[in-house]
């Protein structure tokens, strides 16, 4: 491991370093930790298919820290300042692994992560017919897979969306075909074993998100076996809610993840994973209003951005070097 820098943020300490993971790679990690006290727990980000973490969820670290939390992030392979391919993705597991093997490394027990998830439409197409298991081994890495562009339709703030354009960290380009077919893959085996999910979760939405649909969200709640889950909808809301929305929207789904996080840290016998044996849970699912939007006001249906077939006709991303 090496220490690439160290510096105080506000009431906060920054840390940026290198680690390599068991096949050797470099990956960056950074982490931010309050200055002032002990920190009331650990929170483990991971960030979305082509992000990155030192600049697009810095705001997430800084705030979280500034809550007493110390906050740790990982960069995956092929991902922002990590080593390798860029946004090439050989094996999903390989994803899952480094942030279990880091992670675990800071507290030494399980982790239970804050996600930013790799969520994709389920789309049957791309793994029957339109490229076979033989050609995804001859060309792995080639970007051939079309996608519309997200940055337009996630992030809602017309200044945060440039400046998420401008970030040469973030992957603009096409999927690689290997990297597509295993998120898509990665997709359906979670969409089927729902029902395993144990641990306390808390999961935000917003009901205008049209990278991913809510219902994905929907369906983790209503199928997860956990006593302890929240789902919470925000209407007009799109995609990026911590980093895309204008600063009021930010700051209320900042308030509302604080205050998940304080009431459970306040017990942590609360945050206990255990089989459920029960038919008694602790769930509940809510819906806010934002700037006089309401849920029950019902919007027209729009069609959900397809990230690996590109079915639907639009502009294609730009292209990136390799």
């Amino acid at each position: 491991m090496r220490v690439k820098a160290s510096v105080i943020h506000e009431c906060n300490l920054v840390i940026q370093e290198y680690i390599r993971n068991a096949r050797g790679v470099e990956l960056f990690a950074c982490r931010w930790i309050p200055s002032s006290s002990s920190p009331k727990a650990l929170v483990f980000l991971c960030h979305g298919y082509g992000m990155e973490c030192s600049d697009s969820m810095k705001e997430c670290g800084i705030r979280l820290a500034s809550a007493g939390y110390a906050v740790f992030g990982l960069d995956y392979e092929g991902h922002g300042k990590s080593m390798g391919s860029r946004c090439y993705i050989k094996k999903f597991g390989n994803v899952v692994n480094d942030c279990y093997a880091y992670y675990t490394s800071i507290c030494g027990k399980t982790v239970v992560p804050a996600c930013k998830s790799f969520k994709t439409p389920r789309v049957s197409k791309i793994s029957k017919c339109r490229y076979p298991r033989r050609v995804e081994e001859i060309i792995p890495k080639w970007k051939i897979v079309p996608t519309k562009d997200v940055i337009n339709a996630a992030f809602k703030d017309l200044v945060k969306r440039e400046e998420v354009r401008n970030n040469k960290l973030i992957y603009q380009d096409k999927p690689r075909l290997k990297t597509a077919l295993e998120m898509l893959r990665t997709s359906m085996n979670l969409e089927d074993t729902l029902h395993e999910i144990t641990m306390p979760f808390f999961v935000l939405h917003g009901e205008a998100d049209t990278v991913t649909d809510p219902e994905i969200s929907k369906a983790l709640y209503e199928k997860a076996s956990t006593r302890d889950k929240t789902l919470k909808l925000y209407p007009g809301m799109w995609h990026a809610l911590t980093s895309g929305e204008p600063d009021s929207n930010v700051d209320l789904v900042f308030a509302d993840i604080i205050t998940w996080l304080d009431l459970r840290t306040a017990d942590p016998a609360s945050l206990t994973v255990t089989p459920i044996r029960v038919t008694t849970a602790t769930t509940s699912i809510e819906r806010v209003t934002v700037n006089g939007v309401s849920n029950s006001q019902r919007r027209p249906k729009r069609p959900y951005f397809n990230l690996l077939c590109g079915l639907n006709r639009g502009r294609l991303v730009p292209r990136s070097a390799m």
